[in-house]
């Protein structure tokens, strides 16, 4: 059966998304009956809206039937935050369906096989290559899922270069992944975050870029230093003896990367361009009012015109163009309820007139803790719910609209509490064994997911010590705007 291109939600991970967080609309229900309602007042600051931490009260209960509890999801829609919901929902449809045209009609391949035929003849220099090409995709334009196509070809590589199939999931998904958590304009994560927090569209960019060039640091490291064990004794290698049939298997694999395709290099090119509008926008708008407040739906037109426009450009034809437009947005589609289930549970304790009481009482044990305590409990929570929710999106709205007010009240900046979301979104991905991408990918190895585990430890501490350490500097220096 061939693999579909784009983001694919799989069966399994949807029925246990929908079914938590039902789980979680109904407690959400049945705390508008066990918590009395009450009131912060709400304050404009700088244009924004914040609250008075010194003023809240108890008032009555609203009259709020059970049965809106199960309508939640259709009544979001019609409230404030409505029109953000489907902003971020048509925003990406359109990036997940330029993604899926570029993995369709072979730009991706394409441009990694450009990469890896200039550096083939330096191999260590080519594995730093291909780490920030993949981190890259993953930081900028949101990819992960779609590298699984490209994992088979990168594995084949690494054999063909004398080391493993540790070595080859490390310079894709593991690298992609990387690169996804330390988002620069992740439109997934980052983008749908800072929308729903209020603040501009890819702003802060400055510290995130340091960060990516730390994570990178810190993860080429880990690579380089297993790989050069491999170059001195191949028995180092933790899948040695495992793998001779995988090296069968995958012994010419690699050829295809080294095909020069002109078409696609115009298809490159062409895509190349709007990824440069892109960061002008994610520069701009910071800066601009009237892009700052369109930022979002023009990153989105711009992916969607690129992706099918380098998809033409690629001499692949108008039928695989079309194809993989309607497969990325099929896949993408089961995200909807769980996007609209998510930003239901804040409007049901948001009807039943608690929110602000939740906060108040969620608050007072942080205000003696300090502002980067509560960053790392955001941290935490993000890890925490990933394990139960893979969906980056849904999970954003989930924690970011009862994380914001709860960081106002604290004194944590919402752009670090945006870097802790994202950290704590990100990096578990291929840690957890609840993720199918993580299990997909250790499916066409050898290297069971123990092993995996075993390898990646000592790189999932030095990750966990960088971020923590990022979220104090972002603590202390107040990182913002706000």
């Amino acid at each position: 059966m061939e693999q579909k291109a784009g983001a694919q939600i799989g069966v399994r991970a949807f029925v246990q998304s929908i079914v938590i967080l039902f789980v979680l609309m109904m407690v959400a229900g049945a705390l508008t009956i066990i918590i009395p309602a009450g009131r912060y007042t709400h304050i404009e600051v700088d244009g924004r809206q914040s609250i008075d931490p010194n003023s809240f009260q108890l008032v009555d209960k609203p009259d709020y039937p059970i049965w809106r509890w199960f309508t939640a999801p259709i009544e979001v829609l019609g409230s404030e935050s409505g029109l953000t919901v489907i902003v971020i929902i048509v925003v990406l449809f359109f990036a997940g369906g330029a993604f899926a045209v570029l993995e369709k009609t072979g730009t991706i391949r394409a441009f990694i096989g450009g990469v890896v035929r200039r550096f083939r003849d330096r191999k260590y220099l080519l594995l730093y290559m291909v780490c920030l090409a993949f981190m890259f995709l993953g930081a900028t334009l949101g990819t992960f899922e779609e590298v699984v196509l490209l994992v088979p070809v990168m594995i084949a590589l690494s054999y063909s270069l004398g080391w493993d199939a540790l070595v080859g999931l490390g310079m894709s998904i593991l690298a992609t992944n990387m690169g996804f958590s330390a988002a620069i304009s992740n439109p997934y994560t980052l983008g749908v975050s800072q929308q729903l927090a209020g603040l501009p569209l890819f702003s802060g960019a400055w510290l995130r870029i340091i960060i990516f060039a730390v994570i990178y640091f810190i993860f080429t490291a880990f690579l380089v230093s297993y790989a050069r064990k491999i170059d001195k004794d191949p028995k180092a290698s933790l899948v040695h003896g495992e793998d001779t049939a995988e090296r069968e298997k995958y012994k010419s694999m690699d050829t295809a990367l080294l095909e020069d395709d002109p078409k696609q290099k115009r298809a490159i090119t062409f895509f190349g361009i709007f990824v440069l509008f892109i960061f002008a926008t994610m520069l701009t708008g910071p800066f601009v009012p009237a892009i700052s407040d369109y930022a979002l739906p023009i990153v989105g037109i711009l992916f969607l015109i690129g992706g099918l426009g380098a998809g033409f450009m690629s001499g692949a034809g108008s039928k695989a163009v079309w194809q993989g437009l309607k497969e990325g947005i099929i896949g993408l589609a089961p995200s909807i309820p769980l996007i609209l289930m998510a930003a239901s549970i804040r409007f049901i304790i948001d009807s039943g007139g608690i929110t602000d009481t939740i906060l108040h009482e969620a608050a007072e044990p942080f205000k003696n803790l300090g502002p980067f305590p509560a960053a790392l409990v955001v941290y935490g929570l993000a890890l925490g719910i990933e394990f139960f929710i893979a969906s980056g999106s849904a999970k954003a709205f989930l924690m970011i609209p009862i994380v914001m007010p709860l960081a106002d009240l604290i004194g944590v900046t919402r752009q670090t509490a945006v870097l802790a979301y994202i950290f704590g979104d990100g990096f578990s991905n291929l840690a957890y064994p609840t993720n199918p991408v993580l299990l997909i990918c250790l499916g066409l190895t050898v290297v069971s997911y123990p092993k995996w585990i075993h390898w990646t430890a000592k790189l999932w501490l030095w990750v966990l010590l960088a971020t923590v350490a990022f979220l104090g500097i972002a603590v202390a220096i107040n990182f913002g705007p706000f």
